[in-house]
This record gives C-alpha cells, sequence and structure tokens, in this order.
C-alpha cells in the first residue's frame, strides 16, 4: 500500500508518498506561498534522487494539493502512475484535545470535533482541517486519517495533566496539560524497545525531542506518563523563540507595570523569548554554539539554561515513573549536536546515564553509552511521517 502523509500548514504544505510494503519513501516535497503571490512546489523524486521546482500560482490548499497529486503522477518527476496508487492519505494533526487518545478514521463526526478543537490551538488546526477537506475533495473514494500530535500524551494520569487551578476550568474548557510533539516520542520510545530488544511493556524511558520547539516525555511501559509541553505549546524547556516554563505572574506584571497587551505578551512569549531572547544572537543552536565558541557569554547562558532544564525534566521523569531504563535522544538538536547531549547528560552518573564521548560523535541510531552505564543512552532519528504513515495502514487495514 502506498500511503500518502499530508502536514498542512496555514501557506504551506509538506508531503510524502511512502511504500508501506518496505516502508521507503518514494517522493516528498513541499507546497509554499499557498495564497500568496510566488507560490511554488518543491518535489523530490527520492529514488532518483531528482528536485524539482515548479512556480505556479496556488489560490488555496485545494491547489496545492491538486500540484501534489500531478507531480506524484506525472511522467517525467513523478513515481505512480496515477492517482489510484494511493491507498490512503494520513494527515498531521496537531491537537486532538480529549477526543481523541488515538489516530482514527476521518468521518464527517471527527471532523465536527476537530473544529471544536480549535480554539486550543488557532494557528495550526484550521490549516490541518484545510488540508483534510482538500484532499477529500480531490480524492473523495480514498481513505483518510487523523494522527495528533497530542494523542499519544492522552494516557497521562490527571495527578500529571491537571493544572491547579478552580476544577471549573477544566470541566468546562478542558483547560489542562496535553503535551505536543506525541508522534515523534511514540515513534522513538517504539525503536528503542526495539533496539534494546524488550517488550516496550517493561521499560521506562525519558524521550527528548530537541530542537527548535523541544518537548521531553516519560514513557512508562509503553505510554505516556508525564511531558513537558502543557495546554500549549510554549511550556516546558527553553526553545528557539519559546519561553518555555516561568512564573505565570510575569505575564500579569508585564501587562500591569510595562503597559503591555495580552496579545503583545503573547507574541513576545512565542517568537522573540527562548535562546533567541536570552543569547540575542539567534534561534538556531549551531549559530549559537558558534558564538559561545568566541566567547560570546550569552549565547553560552542560553545553552547552559536548555541543558540544565532538559536534564532537570530526565531526572524528575526518573523519580515519576520509579526508574529508567533508557534515555532517547531526537530530532534536530537531539540527533545532530553532541556536544548538547554530553552538557544534558553531564552530572547524571549518580543515576546510571553514562556517555561515552567517542561514540556520542556518531550520527544515526546508536547506542552512546559507556560501558557499564546502568541506563542506556540512545540517539535515535525521529521520522514522524512513517509513524503516520504506520499508524493510516493499521487503521485501514483494520488491525
Amino acid at each position: 500500500m502506498k500511503i500518502l502523509v499530508i502536514n498542512a500548514g496555514s501557506s504551506s504544505l509538506k508531503y510524502q508518498l511512502i511504500d508501506m510494503d518496505n516502508e521507503q519513501v518514494l517522493a516528498k516535497g513541499l507546497c509554499e506561498r499557498i495564497g500568496i503571490e510566488g507560490s511554488n512546489l518543491q518535489h523530490t523524486n527520492v529514488g532518483r534522487d531528482e528536485k524539482t521546482k515548479i512556480e505556479k500560482p496556488m489560490k488555496d490548499h485545494g491547489d496545492a494539493i491538486q500540484m501534489v497529486i500531478d507531480a506524484l503522477a506525472d511522467e517525467k518527476i513523478g513515481v505512480i502512475k496515477s492517482m489510484d496508487e494511493i491507498g490512503a492519505v494520513g494527515h498531521r494533526v496537531v491537537h486532538g484535545a480529549e477526543e481523541f487518545a488515538d489516530s482514527c478514521m476521518i468521518t464527517e463526526a471527527v471532523m465536527k470535533a476537530l473544529e471544536k478543537c480549535t480554539p486550543l490551538a488557532p494557528l495550526h488546526n484550521p490549516p490541518n482541517i484545510i488540508g483534510i477537506k482538500a484532499c477529500q475533495k480531490i480524492m473523495p473514494n480514498v481513505p483518510m486519517v487523523g494522527v495528533f500530535d497530542t494523542a499519544f500524551h492522552q494516557t497521562m494520569p490527571p495527578k500529571a495533566f491537571m493544572y491547579a487551578l478552580p476544577y471549573e476550568f477544566y470541566e468546562k474548557d478542558r483547560i489542562r496539560k496535553y503535551g505536543f510533539h506525541g508522534t515523534s516520542h511514540k515513534y522513538v520510545a517504539q525503536k528503542a524497545a526495539e533496539f534494546l530488544g524488550k517488550p516496550a511493556a517493561e521499560l521506562k524511558i525519558v524521550t527528548c525531542h530537541l530542537g527548535n520547539g523541544s518537548s521531553i516525555s516519560a514513557v512508562d511501559g509503553g505510554k505516556c506518563a508525564d511531558t513537558s509541553m502543557g495546554f500549549t505549546p510554549l511550556d516546558g524547556v527553553p526553545m528557539g523563540t519559546r519561553t518555555g516554563s516561568m512564573d505565570p505572574a510575569v505575564v500579569t506584571y508585564l501587562i500591569n507595570q510595562k503597559g503591555m497587551s495580552a496579545a503583545d505578551v503573547d507574541a513576545m512569549m512565542n517568537k522573540q523569548s527562548g535562546v533567541q531572547g536570552i543569547s540575542g544572537v539567534s534561534s538556531d543552536f549551531r549559530d549559537l554554539s558558534s558564538a559561545a565558541k568566541d566567547g560570546d557569554e550569552r549565547a553560552r547562558l542560553a545553552l547552559d539554561m536548555f541543558s540544565y532544564q532538559v536534564r532537570k525534566d530526565i531526572g524528575a521523569y526518573a523519580a515519576a515513573m520509579g526508574g529508567l531504563d533508557a534515555v532517547v535522544f531526537t530530532a534536530g538538536v537531539g540527533e545532530n549536536d553532541a556536544a548538547m547531549r554530553a552538557a544534558i547528560t553531564d552530572g547524571l552518573e549518580f543515576m546510571g546515564v553514562k556517555i561515552d564521548n567517542e561514540k556520542n560523535s556518531t550520527r544515526g541510531t546508536v547506542d552512546i553509552s559507556a560501558a557499564g552505564a546502568a541506563v542506556k543512552t540512545l540517539v535515535i532519528p525521529t521520522n514522524e511521517e512513517l509513524m503516520i504513515a504506520i499508524d493510516t495502514k493499521r487503521l485501514v487495514e483494520g488491525k
């Protein structure tokens, strides 16, 4: 079965076509500037390693989906003979709230439930929904599956997901911790169990999805027990431009004492803070590392704050689970920044985490644990698109 994976943004659309007989990516690409002048499609035929850029107006996501289908079936750059070869479409959906604890087939009832979740992710869910509707219009007979960033975290117990607000805010407004990056945490936790040769049900794992957006999860027995992101992706460790956790009274202080509006504070916390706000250099950890090596103290402080908070979360989640078998690093920083992995794990030797510096310099899926370490430290490249395709195939085949 060939599955098309769609990740729709407000003015962009990423896609991959995956042959699930061998889990190989046949083609992938990106539609940019949808509804904006200068829209284009960047398409890669993976088998031939050929990249093609097509500049063509896309007034909406329907046009973008049609361009994707045309590119996939094109005689010169395509990988299929017709749209009929696409067995199903898997859609990434950011927020499923409490409505969805697993991926699901998309029905009319599901679409209505997604609309209800929109206030919880006003920037992300609307384009996700638009992408689904566009695919339904162009491919009305092809099964569609929704895969939710929040679903994996729905196994958290109330003591982990509740906020100590008056209870009616949870009852009426469902204000609680939801967590994000769930597809990534689920994928690498499963891969870690496979790598260790043990059933996921027997393992206590902390998964660290570290990139421009970062989150840490406690995975106990294959299920999420806790995670660092909260009601929104703003909570948790400092990120590229997001504050991470802080005293909420800072918000009221900025509004009351500095005359900032709620919208101004929200924009600052999401887009002007994090390691970029601390360093004044960049939100890119590579730029920060370079600046820190050149003696930039604020860049060094930003890196130290990040590694410190991740280290604290690892320790906290080991305590919450009552033990730890493995720490997994994934995503852009987690997979590629050996110095950051070393900084994060430095000081965790007391709980059995110790890495080998030579192994830590290796790329790919690798065990970077030092000899005799009681806790395994693994680097596992995430593959959210494949996880979406796996869930889509499972649901379409009724397994």
